[in-house]
């Protein structure tokens, strides 16, 4: 049978497996489990910063390592990168391009053009930190110079199946995640950590917050709601095996496994459980022509155990199947679940009974759940065992019945050996009297060739071939397997076996130098520097508002604001949101004319099963060329300049250096919201010189996350029904341990936004602002009905004009907060 061409392109694509490696022996146990590749960080610049990670040393230890056996390294540069940090930043990835990586998964839009300007061999990905999740997305990070995409989890089959297609029109390739945790907040856009923690998410720093109890609330009925349980913001975990078959026919270039923070135990297990599936999907791909997208792969029992014994909070495949709803949260637990093992049969002079379903060995880690919480047991010994009966001593109370899940299992612990796998080589050696001895060795289509003494005949007892093949087979700590040797001696042969061992070890080592070469031999190119921008005046200042009704628009513009922004998703009749409610009494009227259309921080391709194709939403509707827009991502950037629309980039959008600005500019931004992460250092550092205005939120409501799940969901079914859901009618929040209200906005696609339970108020310090070369400042109004808005507007308006005029400053607001305005971030 002839394949077509689609066919023969298809079937050559094998998408590689990804690992994570947060330490040595990780990585050891990700390539020794079937990994093709690894992503790992060093100390900073990471978004796993509390994982061990690596340094210099021994990232250049683990690219040798990873590259001996085939197996590709990605550095992850996936964090915000502050004004003074932009030069280590760039001098860390030189470094590390030294070292042996392959490729940068960045995150910071000017590291990624940088590094693509600077050293143009190395491989730029974009990381999911970036929020890709539209074909403009990918056309922006093409335009930086990206040569691989790692997609927003929230897509869907049939998006990622047409961002693939997109990204192979142009040139790139595309990542997805298959296996571990999901975070509820799109990524890169979590800043409930830092805000209440000072621990940013976008830093390499989450507190996991998602993970703590909360209860959610209608302020209207005063009362909590009912909910599945405590844990409001807690996904279960990803398990996308079963869907591999649809992710190779979608095009997808890499499955990569989440799992920094995670054990070698992890690693090891997921990994091989994948690499056998994997491998099974592409034989039967291969012997089907390629007709397999459609069907699901069935996973073994031993392999699903396998992988919920490695950590589970209970598994989903969540918004690749479409599924957004109360089934994708584990609301019950924040943690790891294991597997059932069995109950509590009977306690009894110390010792618990266990009527387990499985094995229970020495070293097992059980959970008992009893009526009075849970607790975890490493199990030191078992004092007996009968039948499917285990005893076990235990001081702690338990009680017939309660159930004990295993969550780490000692018979699938990983045993670390720094030399495994063994790297496959074929060898010859020619004994020849007369001639000098030459052993040969070859490997990944390396070869090294050593000549020893000259031969000659035995003054005692001749060597025979069988002899030389063991000698030299004994490899012993070299990480070298033999896999075929040709011997070539003549008869009377006489050589000592220690010539022979140290022969191999060195025609070895120099084949191990042989297949690092191409590493070794690389060379920093010397760096231009970026042309320097003149200072900025900044001798006025724009006041703005964010308002998400006409009656708060309006009220700002009588208030004094000379710039409205409108969400374009309130844009729409019967979507304005005043108070943090759907209301129709704020349409009243419209919205000023000289509105400023603002896009979504989220905005998908209305196809491929999107919710902006399920509610028919396209907020590009509303951009016009030659009128500006404010847009959140950097593919709206790119698709606004595109248009002839004039740009301004939103907070969301991280900009936090040079770098990152002048990449901004480069790609038409007129004006640049600052992410509320900087402080007033920062700002100053990035108002000298910056290559467009800059503005900064001074009022309002900071936006912690944006979630495709909604949060009003954990009440009950829901139709999705977004445009008739009464909930959406009502003010809600979430309840934390403390006290404090977060409150929750679900909009018009069905995402919800979580806000700050304190509301920012950095009014009293515009004066320092302006000097530090801010020269708008906004209002956010979006929680805000018209009296605050008056209120706000007016105060923003005063601090403005008294420090335009020399004048002293307005007081402090009482019981806001400043945000990182003054303490900053880690």
């Amino acid at each position: 049978m002839v394949m077509n061409t689609m066919q023969t392109e298809a079937l050559r694509a094998a998408p590689e497996l990804l690992a994570p490696a947060g330490n040595e022996q990780s990585l050891h146990a990700a390539v020794q489990a079937g990994a093709d590749a690894v992503y790992l960080g060093v100390e900073s610049f990471n978004a796993r910063r509390s994982a061990e990670n690596f340094t210099l040393e021994t990232l250049a230890r683990a690219c040798d390592f990873a590259h001996l056996r085939s197996v590709s390294v990605y550095l992850t540069l996936n964090t915000a990168v502050l004004p003074n940090e932009a030069d280590d930043a760039m001098e860390l990835a030189r470094q590390a391009f030294r070292a042996g990586v392959d490729a940068f998964i960045v995150q910071d839009i000017g590291i990624a053009s940088e590094l693509a300007r600077t050293l143009p061999e190395a491989r730029v990905h974009v990381s999911t930190q970036m929020n890709t999740h539209s074909t403009a997305g990918l056309e922006a990070v093409a335009a930086l110079g990206a040569k691989r995409v790692t997609l927003a989890r929230e897509l869907s089959l049939g998006e990622v199946g047409r961002m693939a297609s997109a990204a192979a029109r142009l040139g790139m390739e595309v990542e997805t995640f298959v296996h571990g945790a999901l975070c509820v907040c799109y990524s890169g856009q979590c800043f409930m950590s830092s805000m209440i923690g000072g621990r940013s998410a976008n830093r390499g720093l989450c507190a996991q917050a998602c993970r703590l109890p909360y209860t959610l609330h209608n302020k209207a009925l005063r009362k909590t709601l009912d909910a599945p349980g405590e844990h409001l913001l807690s996904p279960k975990d990803l398990r996308a095996i079963e869907l591999l078959p649809s992710l190779v026919e979608a095009g997808v270039a890499s499955l990569k496994i989440e799992g920094r923070m995670k054990s070698p135990d992890y690693v090891f297990a997921v990994t091989s459980v994948y690499r056998r599936a994997l491998d099974e999907v592409l034989a039967a791909r291969a012997s089907t022509l390629g007709d397999s997208g459609h069907v699901r792969y069935r996973v073994a029992d031993e392999d699903a155990q396998v992988l919920a014994e490695a950590f589970s909070r209970g598994f989903t495949t969540a918004y690749l199947e479409g599924e957004r709803g109360n089934d994708i949260m584990s609301y019950g637990r924040p943690n790891n679940r294991g597997v059932f093992i069995g109950r509590v049969a009977q306690v009894r002079d110390g010792l618990v009974e266990i009527a387990a379903e499985d094995a229970i060995v020495a070293g097992d880690v059980l959970e008992f759940w009893t009526n009075k919480g849970h607790f975890a047991y490493p199990v030191e010994r078992i004092d007996a065992v009968d039948g499917a009966t285990v005893r076990v001593p235990l001081a702690k109370k338990v009680g017939k019945g309660d159930r004990v899940f295993r969550v780490r299992s000692a018979v699938a612990a990983y045993v670390d050996d720094a030399l495994e796998p063994r790297i496959p080589v074929s060898g010859t050696v020619a004994m020849r009297i007369g001639e000098p001895l030459v052993m040969e060795f070859s490997a990944a289509g390396s070869t090294a060739r050593i000549e020893g003494p000259v031969v000659e005949a035995a003054r005692t007892k001749p060597v025979t071939e069988a002899e030389i093949r063991e000698h030299v087979d004994r490899l012993g700590n070299l990480p070298f397997t033999l896999q075929s040797l040709d011997v070539t001696v003549d008869e009377g042969v006489g050589i000592g076996f220690s010539q022979l061992h140290k022969l191999r070890t060195r025609a070895l080592g120099q084949l191990e130098e042989a297949m690092l070469e191409p590493y070794r031999a690389r060379r920093l190119p010397r760096i231009e520097a970026r042309r320097a921008v003149a200072s900025r005046c900044t001798n006025r200042c724009d006041v703005a508002v964010l308002a998400t009704n006409p009656a708060c628009a309006r009220a700002a513009k009588r208030a004094g604001a000379n710039l409205i922004y409108v969400p374009a998703l309130n844009y729409k009749r019967g979507e304005a949101v005043i108070a943090g409610q759907v209301s129709g009494t704020a349409e009243q009227a419209g919205y000023p004319k000289q509105a400023i259309i603002a896009l979504p921080t989220v905005g998908h391709d209305g196809e491929g099963g999107s919710r902006e194709g399920a509610v028919g939403f396209d907020p590009w509707a509303y951009v016009k060329t030659g009128k500006p827009v404010l847009v959140e991502n950097l593919g709206q950037l790119f698709e606004a300049s595109r248009l002839g629309a004039l740009p301004e980039v939103g907070p969301h959008l991280p900009l936090l250096n040079r770098l990152a600005l002048d990449a901004a500019a480069d790609l038409g931004a007129g004006r640049v919201w600052l992410s509320p992460e900087l402080s007033l250092v920062q700002i100053e550092a990035l108002g000298k010189g910056a290559p467009v205005p800059l503005g900064l939120t001074v009022i309002g409501s900071q936006e912690l996350m944006v979630t495709e799940h909604c949060l009003l969901m954990s009440q009950g079914p829901c139709n999705e029904d977004c445009a008739s859901c009464a909930r959406r009618k009502s003010p809600h929040y979430l309840r934390d341990r403390k006290g404090y209200e977060f409150p929750v906005v679900t909009d018009c696609c069905g995402r919800s936004h979580l806000y700050n339970a304190v509301a920012l108020d950095i009014a009293h310090a515009v004066p320092e602002l302006i000097e530090a070369g801010v020269s708008a400042i906004m209002v956010d109004t979006a929680l805000m009905n018209v009296e605050e808005t008056t209120k706000a507007v007016q105060r923003a308006v005063r601090a403005r004009d008294i420090a335009l005029s020399g004048g002293n400053r307005v007081a402090k607001s009482e019981g806001a907060t400043s945000g990182h305005l003054f303490r900053g971030i880690a």
